[in-house]
């Protein structure tokens, strides 16, 4: 089975990620690479430990265009963190708060999900108590799958 290994997140301003990711979300900056030419651009690699030795690499290419809008709901791609328990939940909730960071958020079954974007517009997600996804596959959800694609 596959693990998750690190997601690269273009970004468009350096300080700003910098400032989001390591002083507001508190993950460590573990690494930098940066370099003259990324397919003819001047790039930045910025890598925050997500712990496990997962992480999560933004990528600053100066004078890049900036990627076409995505008319789909914003909230339809989006990566997902998870608390280490309800009270530090709770705490994240009040830290966005006090950053003036916009949320929303959702009850999905037992978990409780908080939203919020970077200053690219990338959804993040905190939620509260963990995904538990079992480690073979579902039957009956491929039989699902299997019929929403027999009626697309």
């Amino acid at each position: 089975m596959l693990s998750l290994d690190h997601v690269v997140f273009p970004v468009r301003d350096a300080a700003a990620t910098l400032g989001f990711y390591r002083d507001l979300l508190g993950l460590p900056l573990t690494g930098q690479t940066s370099g003259e030419d990324w397919d003819g651009y001047r790039y930045l690699m910025m890598f925050f430990g997500l712990g496990g030795g997962t992480e999560l690499v933004c990528v600053a290419l100066l004078g890049a265009p900036a990627p076409p809008v995505d008319v789909r709901p914003k909230d339809a791609r989006h990566y997902a963190f998870c608390a280490e328990s309800a009270e530090a939940y709770a705490g994240w909730k009040r830290r966005l708060a006090d950053a003036d960071v916009a949320s929303w958020e959702e009850r999905h079954g037992e978990q409780t999900s908080l939203y919020f974007e970077d200053p690219d517009g990338i959804v993040l997600e905190i939620t509260w108590p963990p995904t538990r996804s079992p480690d073979g596959e579902d039957p009956q959800a491929v039989g699902e799958v299997m019929r929403w694609l027999a009626g697309a």
